[in-house]
């Protein structure tokens, strides 16, 4: 009886999670349609940050759509809804930001830390080549080999005494 029982407050508890707002608008023509769908889906939900207003089940993402629709519906352009936004929410709304001083470590921040890496690693290799071809220049001096040769004849005269 307890098993049935919390099966079922179980059961109850998901079904509230696995409810799902569905937006129903009603547009002039396909164009608008289309218009709107390709909004939702290039702009990100400010909370969900890896979803598209389209997607995102966030209730500010069901605003945002509501908010697209009445501009829509106003005659607004793209631009101008893109550009409400942005200005509104950041430039994290546009899965692709504009190039601009406050966006540059983003756009050439990967290329510049593989290039630098690249360097990083070059440097590495050639000195290893240098090395490689002259191991005189890493032999140690007449006085760091006899410090050396104490050293290893100090800690075996240790090892040999019982």
């Amino acid at each position: 009886m307890k098993r049935l029982l919390a099966a079922a407050l179980l059961g109850l508890a998901l079904s509230g999670a696995a409810r799902a707002a569905i937006d129903t608008y009603s547009f002039k023509d396909e164009a608008e349609r289309e218009r709107f769908r390709t909004l939702t889906e290039e702009l990100r939900c400010p909370k969900c940050q890896n979803q598209n207003i389209a997607d995102s089940n966030a209730p500010i993402a069901t605003d945002l759509r509501r908010e697209i629709f009445r501009m829509l519906e106003e005659g607004k352009s793209n631009e101008e809804i893109v550009d409400f936004l942005v200005a509104r929410y950041g430039d994290f709304v546009r899965y692709k930001p504009p190039v601009n001083a406050r966006t540059l470590l983003l756009w050439y921040g990967p290329a510049g830390l593989l290039v630098g890496g690249l360097v990083v690693l070059g440097i590495i290799v050639v000195r290893r080549r240098r090395v490689e071809n002259r191991p005189s220049q890493v032999m140690l001096s007449a006085e760091e080999q006899a410090r050396l040769d104490a050293l290893l004849n100090s800690e075996n005269q240790d090892k040999k005494a019982p």
